[in-house]
């Protein structure tokens, strides 16, 4: 008996999956990222002038965010980068300092420490988690490291009790880079609050957007006001500085301007309000799916820590294993759910220590007085090779990422696993067609 065509891929002339929900996948979801009441907020703002500066808009929520996220001092700033340059300088990250980070991470999470002139240090990940790997970044502290940056990656939230104990131990600060994960908790503890700093981006498709834009949090009084100085000229004078040995620097600090725009702050103040509501209907939806893969070959949740509550969702990463899959490949995979209207990927995050910039080293202040200068270049910097982190590259290679829904129409999530299951049931035949 012939199977219906929708059983059967469209990679072997079957009928999409998602003809049946709406036609296409981009209808599926209704979320609205920007809507009226963003738009009335810039209008109303720009009408006032409140176009510059450390407006009303600006200290309110910088208030808001303090509060929210039970921190002692918030500052915006004009991105995420700008965010963990803040910290980074606050913690008196400079030259010939090294600063920890996975190698699996967008490169603004160490791109502030070359500014710095301090060198990144790559380290492994989790396998199972897609985490820093508390365990590698021990075996790579030296009298140099000045700081590990626990980036939870996609939304997932790193193993903060490891990270906490070894930065007791060794007296090394941690930076949180919550730019993917708005919202996330750790045992009860929202992220971005557990270590010595937390920095967050506002970027335009960041769970919590204002187009561009950013924010650093911290408790520590010191760390705060190194970052008003780095950052916020012409606004120092207005933060209320404590301790004696920064004023006489007032009001401009170093006259650095790292100052966010009012407007996307604005946009910011209203996205805030709908966090817990994207933070929900994602998580619901990424559930659902994840529920209905249980039992398919090949295909494997990303694993989360005891006691965490993963949240923004920038991504939907899954394990991929071809060889559970009769040894259908990762990129014909991809293409057969592409072809159900599924709009799946590989990991589009490169390994830092494979780039240029980085295995090969590069002279960024000229003359030999970078952190990346190798010998050649009149530095000790020696870069980096593939191989050199053989877990993460593993891991990484065998990544799908799959859509994430913020509000997606009824049966989504089922149709996105029905493709999924489709396509796995029919490897063999799409193996054999190459």
């Amino acid at each position: 008996m012939d199977q219906p065509k929708q059983d059967i891929p469209v990679a072997l002339g079957g009928a999409p999956v998602f003809v049946q929900t709406g036609g296409s996948e981009g209808e599926l979801d209704q979320w609205q990222q920007v809507t009226e009441e963003e738009a009335q907020v810039v209008y109303d703002m720009t009408l006032r002038n409140e176009l510059s500066g450390g407006t009303s808009t600006v200290r309110d929520f910088e208030e808001t965010w303090r509060k929210r996220f039970g921190s002692r001092f918030a500052i915006t700033v004009i991105n995420g980068t700008s965010a963990l340059h803040s910290a980074m300088f606050g913690l008196g990250i400079g030259p010939e300092d090294e600063v920890i980070v996975p190698t699996y991470t967008w490169i603004c999470s160490i791109s502030p420490a070359l500014i710095l002139m301090a060198r990144p240090v790559f380290c492994e990940i989790d396998p199972d988690t897609l985490m820093i790997d508390p365990e590698d970044v021990s075996r790579r502290i030296t009298d140099r490291t000045k700081a590990i940056v626990a980036v939870h990656l996609w939304g997932n939230v790193c193993n903060m009790d490891a990270l906490m104990k070894l930065s007791k131990e060794t007296g090394v600060p941690i930076i949180e880079d919550c730019s993917h994960s708005h919202g996330a908790t750790y045992k009860g503890r929202l992220c971005g609050t557990i270590g010595h700093v937390g920095a967050w981006s506002l970027q335009g498709s960041k769970p919590v957007s204002g187009g561009e834009g950013g924010v650093v949090a911290t408790d520590d009084i010191d760390i705060f006001e190194r970052a008003c100085l780095i950052g916020q000229v012409n606004r120092v004078a207005g933060l209320d500085l404590i301790t004696e040995k920064y004023k006489y620097l007032q009001p401009l600090g170093l006259g650095i301007k790292f100052r966010a725009h009012p407007l996307g702050v604005g946009i910011a103040a209203v996205q805030l309000q709908k966090l817990d509501e994207l933070n929900k209907r994602r998580r619901d939806y990424i559930r659902a799916v994840e529920l209905g893969l249980v039992d398919v070959p090949g295909v494997k949740s990303v694993s989360i820590y005891e006691g965490a509550e993963p949240a923004g969702f920038y991504g939907f990463p899954i394990h991929y294993v071809e060889e559970e899959v009769n040894g259908l490949s990762k990129e014909k995979f991809i293409e057969a759910l592409q072809k159900e209207g599924l709009r799946a990927r590989g990991n589009g995050y490169p390994l830092l220590h494979q780039l240029p910039l980085f295995a090969e080293g590069f002279d960024i202040f000229t003359g030999g007085r970078g952190p990346l200068c190798t010998p050649e270049m009149g530095g000790d910097y020696s870069g980096y090779q593939v191989g050199d982190f053989p877990i993460t590259e593993e891991v990484c290679s065998r990544l799908v990422f799959l859509p994430v829904f913020s509000n997606p129409v009824e049966g989504a999530a089922e149709q996105v696993v029905a493709a999924i299951r489709k396509v796995v049931a029919h490897a063999e035949q799409l193996v054999v067609k190459g």
